[in-house]
């Protein structure tokens, strides 16, 4: 441990203890002599990484710089920063939960959009072995309004659960989505009134994603529209039930990326009954997973009322 922010000095203590791993923290508060600007400023920012990079590619030594970010999540002050450098990771956690992910933005040297699953505990972070798990809720039984879905974070498929809840609305209906594209929420729902004939106009509709994760990519939509449909019918989904699949605004149901990966994984978590695309179902059949394969959102809402 070294409490020292000016740059000279803590270049020659490396230089002279010649550790395999250096944290600086934070890179903010570093300054050079040879600049008469305050830390934190692009010129001493830009100064500071410089020198601090050319020592690691020099030396063989692994360098972490810590910055700080704003409330909102983006780098706080300078973002050359992040151009410097070979990767950059975000620390990210609720406040309220003992679980953290560490996300990858940028990586020179490998996959960008992977994640870590950690938990903290006393004895410090610790990895978590099995991710799904954080985002699905222990129900005992299933409830109406929730539908399980496998979505893709870099190369690891995690099971997450999707809530919709639909209520009676007052003059101006809402709709909210947590976690998932509140825009994508409303053309889904007009997906679903004109192809399925599930009209939501006249209803409040709310979606979450269960765990504080964030869903980014369109598989999920099957799995919005079937959880939309269960909480307006006031019916649970059946246990063991997951689905995955883009929807079209022509009610098609496309491939999503990698579904063979995403059945297994949910088969290997106890999952027994699948709803997914038709070029995503497999050509041989995997053990204990019954699949239902569908072209379109109105043969999905047909094959889940066949499941009551």
């Amino acid at each position: 441990m070294l409490a020292e922010i000016q740059l000279e000095k803590i270049l020659a203590t490396v230089e002279a203890t010649q550790p395999a791993v250096v944290v600086i923290d934070s890179i903010q508060t570093t300054y050079s002599d040879q600049l008469t600007s305050a830390p934190g400023s692009v010129a001493q920012v830009r100064e500071c990484a410089a020198h601090l990079t050319r020592m690691a590619k020099g030396t063989g030594v692994t360098v972490i710089l810590v910055g700080h970010v704003t409330k909102e999540g983006a780098l706080a002050g300078p973002r050359v920063l992040e151009h410097m450098v070979d990767t950059v990771l975000y620390f990210e956690g609720d406040t309220h939960s003992p679980h953290r992910l560490v996300r990858a933005i940028k990586n020179r040297f490998g996959a960008v959009n992977e994640i870590g699953v950690f938990a903290m505990t006393e004895k410090g972070l610790k990895g978590v072995s099995n991710p799904s798990a954080i985002f699905l809720s222990q129900h005992t039984e299933p409830v109406p309004g929730s539908c399980v879905m496998v979505t893709l974070e870099g190369t690891r498929p995690l099971l997450v659960e999707i809530q919709a809840l639909v209520d009676s609305a007052g003059p101006a209906p809402r709709r909210l989505s947590v976690g998932l594209d509140k825009d994508r929420l409303a053309m889904l729902l007009a997906v679903l009134n004109r192809h399925a004939g599930v009209a939501c106009a006249d209803q409040d509709v709310f979606v979450n994603a269960v765990g504080g994760v964030r869903i980014n990519e369109p598989a999920a939509d099957l799995a919005v529209m079937l959880s939309i449909t269960s909480s307006l019918r006031g019916k649970p989904l059946p246990k063991g039930f997951f689905a995955f699949g883009e929807v079209g605004l022509a009610g098609e149901v496309r491939p999503a990326p990698r579904g063979q990966d995403r059945l297994k994984e949910a088969a290997k978590l106890g999952f027994t009954v699948a709803v997914v695309p038709k070029a995503n179902a497999p050509k041989k059949a995997i053990a204990g997973l019954t699949i239902h394969a569908v072209e379109r959102v109105d043969e999905a809402m047909q094959v889940v009322r066949g499941l009551d």
